[in-house]
């Protein structure tokens, strides 16, 4: 672990830093409340163990502004201090300490409140690991490995917020398997899920990396694209589109013979500041549009 122990006399300092040294953990040091914090900030220490008296931010400030600062990762605070009252105690703890040892330190002492220290965080950070591994679960298609229509509407709110403050364009495509039904009546769901899947690897491959590419729901996909023209948003759409044709699966179902793709365009502009409900009705309307005009091509939005 590494370990911050702040105090302003020096023969206290020494003491710790040997026994924190001699548990294994790298020790960093700070001889007042602020040169901890800023060395908090710097390094994201582990555990603080922090004198109670001291000159700048003392004991309890020093607790109170570590536990303000959000982190997904937790930091363990022992109070150093020569104030054994219960009073004291539960002031400390109040303020956000984990645990205090008195004064004069007993290295015994410190290197068992390590040991302790030790599993707490790595508890923390085993949940915190735990928690990100879920969210992103949360926000993953699990047939396709894309994003999904949760990770859609944080990303296109955000965007869409953007755009508007800095007077930004971008543009969503919305795309549809061709005949999908008729393929999953014909090959079976597994073959139709092998199918979605080699759509959404073409749909990626054609992507920028600033894109997003996320699974609409059954056979639809959406592209969001940030800093893109309506035309230049058609382009990329249509090589897209290139794409799944020239993987020659085969769909008796479909008159071309091939599994292709329509896709419908609506953009963001100066002109056209469309909330973000309305750009996805407009692809919508644009991709059935595609639909009706034969498939396998792109529609923008009018």
């Amino acid at each position: 672990m590494k370990v911050l122990v702040a105090d302003d006399d020096p023969g206290s300092l020494l003491v710790a830093r040997a026994a924190v040294e001699r548990s294994g953990h790298e020790c960093l040091t700070a001889a007042d409340g602020d040169e901890a914090w800023a060395l908090f900030v710097e390094h994201q220490p582990d555990v603080v163990v922090t004198d109670w008296m001291m000159p700048g931010l003392d004991g309890l400030a020093l607790c109170r502004a570590i536990r303000s600062r959000e982190s997904d990762l937790y930091t363990y605070v022992v109070l150093l201090t020569s104030q054994g009252s219960r009073d004291d105690v539960l002031a400390g703890l109040e303020a956000g300490a984990d645990d205090y040892v008195t004064k004069p330190l007993d290295p015994f002492v410190l290197h068992a409140r390590l040991m302790v220290a030790l599993r707490v965080t790595t508890l923390h950070a085993d949940l915190a690991h735990y928690r990100k591994v879920l969210s992103e679960q949360a926000r993953t298609d699990p047939l396709t490995g894309l994003h999904n229509r949760l990770k859609l509407s944080e990303d296109l709110e955000q965007l869409h917020s953007r755009s508007l403050r800095y007077a930004e364009h971008y543009c969503v495509a919305m795309c549809d398997v061709d005949n999908f039904k008729r393929y999953n009546d014909i090959y079976g769901h597994q073959a139709g899920d092998l199918a979605l899947r080699a759509v959404a690897t073409a749909l990626v491959d054609n992507a920028r990396t600033s894109d997003g590419v996320y699974r609409y729901g059954g056979e639809e996909f959406l592209l969001v694209l940030p800093h893109q023209t309506g035309h230049g948003a058609k382009a990329l759409m249509e090589r897209a589109l290139d794409t799944v044709h020239g993987l020659e699966i085969i769909h008796s179902g479909d008159p071309t013979g091939r599994l292709t793709l329509s896709a419908g365009i609506s953009a963001f502009t100066t002109g056209h500041q469309a909330d973000v409900n309305t750009l996805l009705g407009e692809a919508d309307a644009a991709l059935y549009a595609a639909k009706a005009a034969g498939r396998n091509r792109v529609e923008l939005s009018l």
